[in-house]
């Protein structure tokens, strides 16, 4: 599998930092990754690539505006910054590298670029997975962003980032901060609209002990999505579970891939 890291321009003066992990022979969909509040790129760690290794299916792995190596983002962050994300600069990038059909797979903020993304793209989603998605800033999400702010600069937090988000790490963790607790964002926070119009399968996965979210975020989802929607519940498993538990994370999406998916198309012949 060949590994390419590439600066993507979307215009407007954005440029998007992406990796792509790409196979000799493929034909299926793309793994698309969305990551977290705090991520970029390498704090996937090794997840795209397992999927991507597991599956032979081609992955796209980038980093969001003001994240990682990607430009910088407008601040302070609009109410509506994931569903820009999800409607008008994924769908950008998708467009700019030529990738029509794909398979979303979002954690956490991602998650709920993902659950956006599905609904606004339509038929060029065959699958979804979100972990630890959000379609509302419920009590458990507020009071771990809080709880943040403490751990940021009391157990290393801020260092570690550092290394990854380099100069603009005190300003990305900021803005995070700033749009998530502020109650005018919070009252405006409803992603439950964009849920009827996804079609693809999807499976929604938390953690039991996800300290970010209520069961109800999960069930919520499901519901709103319909049928096509299947929620995992991961016993002992916080806020990251393809961290966390990587191994069952892995064979749960290929077990989800191959029957709801394979057999629409040839990706696992």
């Amino acid at each position: 599998m060949d590994v390419s890291n590439i600066a993507v321009p979307l215009g407007a003066g954005v440029r998007v930092q992406a990796q792509r992990l790409t196979h000799v022979n493929d034909s299926g969909p793309t793994l698309v990754f969305l990551h977290e509040s705090l991520g970029n790129i390498a704090l996937w760690k090794n997840f795209p690539r397992r999927l991507a290794e597991t599956t032979g299916l081609d992955a796209l792995v980038y980093e969001r505006r003001g994240y990682g190596a990607s430009s910088d983002e407008p601040l302070p962050r609009p109410y509506d910054y994931l569903e820009q994300e999800g409607t008008l600069w994924l769908p950008r990038l998708l467009d700019e590298l030529g990738i029509d059909e794909v398979i979303l797979v979002g954690h956490s903020d991602g998650g709920s670029i993902a659950l956006i993304a599905a609904a606004a793209l339509g038929q060029r989603v065959k699958g979804l997975i979100t972990m630890a998605a959000h379609t509302w800033a419920d009590h458990l999400t507020l009071a771990g962003i809080r709880d943040m702010r403490r751990r940021y600069t009391e157990e290393g937090i801020r260092e570690k980032l550092l290394r990854h988000h380099g100069a603009r790490t005190d300003t990305l963790f900021h803005a995070w901060q700033d749009v998530w607790l502020d109650e005018g964002f919070q009252q405006s926070l409803d992603f439950a609209p964009w849920l009827d119009a996804i079609q693809c399968p999807a499976m929604i996965i938390q953690g039991d002990d996800d300290e970010y979210g209520v069961p109800e975020q999960v069930t919520r989802i499901v519901e709103g999505i319909g049928h096509h929607a299947t929620p995992v519940f991961m016993p002992g498993t916080g806020h990251s579970p393809h961290l966390q538990q990587p191994d069952r994370v892995l064979s749960l999406v290929y077990d989800f891939l191959r029957i709801e998916i394979a057999q629409k198309s040839a990706i696992f012949d």
